[in-house]
């Protein structure tokens, strides 16, 4: 029988303390959270830009420096139509988060039944991470994943409750969705570690504070803008840019009032093409930083990391 930090922090009856497996080294807990307000990532909309070259001169600027920008539904809706031709509505959005939420309130073995029928297990729940036998501490969170292309292939795993949960979503993405539920002492322990994404880019949707990026040696609260999408550089895309664009270091805190839920869509290449500096980027006077490998290499090694940000940057350094 599991005991009560073996289950989802969710599914606790009565979450008083935090179990002594989830409680962080001094060194690795968020501590007091308290942020400076005026400190934040850019914000980038399309509203009153009429030459999509400042557009792109904003987000490269903000991708340098931070890693990290939010990207406004006007700007977003815009490059939709223009690229897929599908604009992302304020009530999908809602809609959509709505499901998610609706998921993660059924109970513990519900969410696991639904996500034990893809014999491959690229549609499965878990709680802190998918190491959690191996981990040293846990983390404060339920999540979610399955793969969304392609459609055919990977929709029948998807879970059938909520009923709502199957419709309305197309596209390339991995789907990650997180639940953080109130944590009684948010100063002990983390939702998810300091870390990079292993994506092309990450595409995440948040409605309640809990993401921080770190710039420096400060951490910086993302705080939500609403119906906005926050993006940010991944390992894949940093090997491609031949290292001019990096992602930053991010992690996820807990609240003790509110649960928090979070939606990530990982653009990922596919897992036998090859990751490489851009040719147009590398020269004579800038070599490339990176060697080349397959995504599913990479991958692998990323996992066996634990992701780790200074065992994966020494990893795709010395390739």
């Amino acid at each position: 029988m599991k005991t009560m930090d073996q289950k989802p922090p969710s599914s606790w009856p009565d979450v008083s303390h935090v179990p002594e497996s989830y409680v962080h080294p001094l060194e690795k807990r968020p501590g007091k959270l308290f942020f400076d307000t005026c400190k934040t990532i850019p914000v980038v909309d399309l509203e009153g830009y009429y030459d999509q070259t400042h557009v792109v001169q904003d987000v490269l600027k903000a991708t340098k420096e931070f890693g990290f920008f939010q990207l406004g539904l006007a700007f977003w809706n815009k490059i939709c139509t223009k690229v897929i031709n599908h604009g992302v509505s304020k009530k999908l959005m809602d809609d959509t988060m709505a499901v998610f939420k609706e998921f993660h309130a059924m109970r513990p073995e519900d969410k696991a039944s639904e996500c034990s029928k893809d014999p491959n297990r690229s549609c499965k729940f878990y709680t802190s991470s998918e190491n959690f036998s191996k981990e040293e501490f846990h983390y404060w969170r339920d999540a979610l994943t399955h793969p969304c292309h392609s459609l055919e292939e990977y929709m029948q795993f998807w879970p059938r409750k909520p009923i709502r949960y199957r419709g309305g979503h197309s596209g390339d993405p991995v789907l990650l969705v997180n639940h953080y539920p109130p944590c009684p002492d948010p100063s002990l322990t983390l939702g998810l570690a300091k870390h990079r994404d292993p994506s092309l880019i990450t595409i995440l949707f948040q409605e309640q504070n809990g993401l921080q990026v770190c710039k420096g040696d400060e951490w910086i609260l993302v705080e939500p803008v609403p119906h906005a999408f926050v993006i940010n550089v991944g390992y894949v895309l940093q090997i491609i840019s031949n290292g001019e664009l990096k992602g930053a270091e991010h992690r996820a805190v807990t609240n003790s009032s509110v649960p928090r839920t979070s939606a990530a869509f990982f653009i990922y290449p596919s897992k036998d093409d090859l990751i490489e500096p851009a040719k147009a980027l590398t020269n004579a006077d800038n070599p490339p930083l990176y060697g080349s490998m397959q995504f599913k290499e990479f991958q692998r090694n990323y996992l066996s990391y634990a992701a780790n940000a200074e065992k994966v940057q020494k990893f795709i350094s010395s390739i």
